[in-house]
């Protein structure tokens, strides 16, 4: 999973850009959604209450303005990727304390073998732990921009 490449767990269905949201459970609403339209997510309520289970045990806001909300469920038909680009930064509780511009969701089938989506996460975290790569993604403006960038790591 080391050449795990982000572009092919993206499906464009699932790209909300901007992506206007009051609040962190508005954002992984509709997010969800893109997943469901996307074809991924099955069984909304099933993925939202992972999702939702996870952020209870602690943040995914990451730092850096940008959190990584992700759930492991039945619901979830095919691993995927959502990314949205927030029109408003929104509190996330993150660990640095700074608010959330940039959210990438990780949805992944219940049946997943391993630990698949923490191969996800963490080959995500990576990259964006980068600072020109995090820059890059800030100042992507429309869908196809992101897909060409993306398709460049």
């Amino acid at each position: 999973m080391n050449n795990l490449k982000i572009i092919e767990l993206l499906n464009e269905h699932a790209i909300l850009m901007p992506l206007n949201a009051a609040s962190r459970e508005e954002c992984i609403h509709a997010m969800i959604d893109a997943l469901e339209q996307s074809g991924a997510v099955a069984d909304k309520s099933a993925y939202l209450e992972a999702v939702m289970n996870r952020e209870e045990m602690s943040s995914t806001g990451i730092g850096f303005k940008v959190a990584i909300p992700h759930g492991k469920s039945s619901g979830v038909k095919e691993p995927a990727l959502a990314f949205a680009k927030l029109a408003n930064p929104l509190d996330w509780s993150s660990i640095d304390g700074q608010p959330v511009s940039i959210v990438f969701m990780i949805a992944v089938p219940e049946e997943a073998k391993g630990n698949e989506h923490l191969q996800i996460l963490v080959a995500l975290s990576r990259k964006l732990m980068d600072d020109d790569f995090r820059s890059q993604l800030l100042s992507v403006s429309d869908r196809g921009q992101l897909l060409k960038f993306l398709e460049t790591i």
